[in-house]
């Protein structure tokens, strides 16, 4: 199991579309977690505020610092019209 403790690899929100997500991996997740995309989304919606957002892909763990416009019951819609499954996240931070 990785844990976001791994420095992770800042990348722009547009390359996430290169990612891939389909070898099965296991990540710690923030115990949180869900009620932070909540809060993350309602910033985002309300006062276009951006969060890091710690993930891993296929390869390593990542991070993307956007606004996150909502979240569903597997992924989350990031500005731009991005989606990131939610699986793959292990933390969300205010910026």
């Amino acid at each position: 199991m990785e844990t976001a403790a791994v420095t992770p690899v800042l990348i722009e929100k547009e390359r996430i579309l290169e990612l891939s997500f389909k070898v099965p991996v296991t990540i710690e997740q923030n115990k949180d977690l869900q009620d932070k995309l909540l809060e993350a989304m309602k910033l985002g919606n309300l006062h276009h505020v951006k969060v890091a957002i710690i993930f891993r892909d296929d390869e390593s763990m990542k991070r993307v610092e956007t606004t996150i416009w909502a979240v569903g019951g597997k992924y989350i819609c990031l500005k731009g019209g991005m989606w990131l499954p939610i699986s793959r996240i292990a933390d969300v931070k205010m910026l």
